[in-house]
């Protein structure tokens, strides 16, 4: 039977990995506009971004623009894969485990 990632079957992260997957592989968001499209805290959405930026699943760029610090994310290969490989775990397990 498979097993669910525990890094990504967290409600908020799985939520999180599911918007950065929708944002595109070379694509990334920045971080006030994800806050806003999963209505979480900075605290909280900054908590679930260092778990799975420490799992190589996400990866935040701190960049200045203009005079003003921005911090963009997106989902690294590693994510997209395990992602993939959770949606199938799941899949399987919805299934009866067959």
């Amino acid at each position: 039977m498979p097993e669910l990632d525990p890094v990504i079957h967290a409600e908020s992260r799985l939520r999180v990995i599911i918007t950065l997957n929708e944002v595109g592989e070379r694509d990334r968001i920045a971080f006030p506009k994800l806050q806003k499209i999963l209505a979480m805290t900075a605290g909280n959405l900054s908590t679930h971004l260092r778990k799975l930026e420490d799992a190589g699943y996400a990866e935040l760029t701190k960049v200045i623009e203009g005079r003003s610090p921005a911090t963009y994310v997106a989902i690294t290969p590693a994510g997209r894969a395990a992602y993939s490989a959770y949606r199938t775990a799941l899949r399987h397990l919805l299934d009866g485990g067959a």
